[in-house]
């Protein structure tokens, strides 16, 4: 009877605690713009876009997300996410010439940091304000 009890009481109390997430195509805000554009200056390939959709819980956003019309690009997949402290962006693309390409960028004291990851290759490369400062292969 204790355990029937024991369940019971945590399904409940799982039960009222859930959030509800919704989801919402809609601009950019002004920091999560500003990111992109801090980014897209120093990192080409990552696109500027001012459409995003953005999740939320309790009217605050917990993630952020870009979709692309692909056609007509050399991208067979882009995909494109940012943080929702509006520092940091994750990105993943696919080209027949690189492969699968994956990553992020962060804002780090003003400056621009890049963690690039080319599967077909190999390589692992750090850059700062567009400029490569490491690379190894693995």
């Amino acid at each position: 009877m204790k355990r029937i009890t024991l369940l019971l009481a945590l399904v409940f109390t799982a039960a009222s605690s859930a959030q509800t997430i919704t989801s919402k195509l809609e601009d950019a805000n002004t920091a999560q713009y500003s990111l992109l554009e801090k980014v897209n200056k120093y990192y080409p390939d990552i696109t500027l876009n001012k459409a995003i959709t953005n999740f939320y819980a309790d009217d605050k956003i917990i993630d952020s997300q870009q979709s692309f019309d692909l056609k007509g690009t050399k991208f067979s997949s882009y995909k494109l996410g940012i943080e929702p402290d509006n520092k940091k962006l994750l990105f993943e693309y696919v080209t027949d010439e690189t492969g699968k390409v994956y990553g992020d960028v962060s804002l780090f004291k003003g400056s621009v940091l890049r963690t690039t990851f080319t599967e077909r290759t190999g390589l692992i490369e750090v850059s700062l304000d567009g400029k490569s400062v490491y690379q190894t292969k693995i």
